[in-house]
């Protein structure tokens, strides 16, 4: 099947054969066509498998061939303020009143939507889409809603505060989309989203995208669709057999940290991303990635927009190897070149792993995953596991193996010549090629945590906690 079969309008096709899309992925198989029935869609794909798309295309399509019927009593916001103007009138802002809303959890995942549209719409010059998201000055944001967007993309925490301001008018709109919608509910946005979806016309079309459809999503799902097709993509705890998925076991912070130094020079490695469960531990490995010589920079949620958008810039131009990110990172990041994802703290949720490693190994290309993990977290690693349905493999260097060994009954990927279980040899703990400066810098303390050396402290509270900390995402 190819995009012309879905029945997509000529100038779409036109900016997908531009943009190199020649078959559609399987959500876009299934929910396109539904989508433009008007139906309400309830979908459960994994990340990369094509969604922003699935729900974006149809939408263009409908506001592209949707009848422009012109009322002459009716004034477009323009038209108003332009006529205040020639009565000597100060122009008032009129509220913008978008045709479609997508709401994301991040600001990164807003501004991809954002691009995306663009590209999708490129030849549909009468759409306008724009972001509204927290970091970004108001001013700004205001000469974006003037312009009346037919779309809007936009975290819950800012688009709040322009409804409770007047500045947007949902009367008007025609299609509401919840672009991963459980990651929005475990950052504690479900009163916003409740708020906003009560400011929606009953007769709008909701799509709902989430990585699982129970739970509370599900509850909330009954909520706020009827009739809704639901459409589970088989994989969504995606085995993403195109990444190979490891696991070194570490005694402590310093053995992580050259754990990190040595794997980071691997050859093979183009870029990038290191999570990690706090924005103060973000900061601190890529100041010290840096002092070893590593092209690296951090993102969080503390950085203003204006910064984390420079250094999403700069990873897709090639000029950060290493991004040391906290989760606001794990979803809405596509750069070609990730070929390695390191988990220096496992996330949370098992969840958020998948997310996570799904930074690399995008749209077919081969990927690597590497999980450093104290002992005493172990149970994490089978949680992952059991959410994945497959054992990640236990991997052990020479020169870096840790003192204790792997549980009983776990696999290793690989094994140095001559290793054995219970090797508790200490020789060799530098890096692997004489000369070559540690990432640990001299004096600094390797004294383990009172965790057992893990700095896993739960992504959702280290990255904020409180739900208004996240709206500004």
């Amino acid at each position: 099947m190819n995009f012309e079969e879905l029945g997509l309008h000529v100038n779409i096709i036109r900016a997908l054969t531009d943009a190199g899309y020649t078959k559609p992925t399987p959500v876009q198989e299934q929910a396109i066509p539904a989508a433009i029935e008007g139906r309400d869609l309830l979908v459960s794909s994994q990340t990369g498998s094509g969604k922003t798309a699935a729900f974006m295309l149809p939408a263009l399509h409908k506001l592209a061939t949707a009848e422009v019927v012109s009322y002459s009593n009716e004034k477009t916001p323009n038209q108003e303020r332009q006529s205040a103007r020639s009565r000597g009138d100060r122009p008032r802002f009129v509220a913008a009143k978008p045709k479609m809303l997508v709401l994301t959890p991040t600001r990164e995942l807003a501004l991809q939507v954002t691009t995306a549209t663009d590209k999708y719409g490129a030849y549909t010059r009468r759409l306008k889409a724009v972001s509204i998201l927290g970091g970004m000055p108001y001013p700004k944001q205001m000469q974006l809603l003037s312009r009346n967007p037919e779309i809007l993309v936009a975290t819950p925490g800012r688009l709040i505060d322009h409804m409770e301001s007047g500045k947007i008018d949902f009367s008007e709109l025609q299609m509401l989309v919840l672009d991963e919608a459980d990651r929005m509910l475990d950052m504690g946005f479900i009163e916003d989203i409740e708020k906003i979806v009560a400011a929606t016309p009953p007769t709008r079309q909701t799509m709902l995208f989430s990585a699982t459809l129970d739970g509370v999503v599900g509850n909330m799902a009954k909520r706020i669709t009827t009739e809704p097709m639901v459409i589970q993509i088989a994989g969504s705890a995606s085995k993403h057999e195109n990444i190979q998925q490891k696991v070194h076991f570490v005694d402590d912070l310093s053995h992580k940290n050259r754990m990190l130094d040595h794997l980071l020079r691997d050859v093979s490695l183009d870029q990038a991303v290191v999570f990690t469960a706090t924005k103060r531990d973000a900061d601190t490995i890529a100041d010290r990635l840096n002092i070893a010589g590593f092209a690296a920079a951090a993102l969080h949620g503390d950085m203003h927009q204006g910064a984390r958008n420079r250094t999403l810039d700069g990873l897709r131009r090639g000029h950060i190897r290493v991004l040391v990110a906290t989760d606001v990172a794990a979803r809405g990041i596509d750069v070609p070149g990730i070929t390695h994802v390191f988990n220096y703290d496992l996330p949370k949720f098992p969840e958020d792993y998948v997310h996570r490693i799904g930074r690399t190994g995008r749209a077919g290309r081969k990927g690597v995953a590497v999980s450093l993990v104290n002992h005493a977290e172990s149970m994490h690693v089978k949680r992952i596991e059991r959410f994945t349905k497959q054992l990640i493999p236990v991997d052990v260097i020479e020169g870096f193996e840790p003192k204790k060994t792997a549980a009983p009954g776990r696999t290793s990927a690989r094994k140095p010549q001559g290793w054995k279980p219970g090797d508790n040899r200490k020789s060799g703990y530098g890096n692997s090629k004489p000369g070559q400066r540690s990432f640990s810098k001299p004096g600094s303390s390797t004294a383990p945590r009172k965790d057992g050396g893990s700095a896993y402290k739960g992504s959702r509270q280290a990255e904020g906690g409180a739900r208004r900390s996240f709206g500004d995402y």
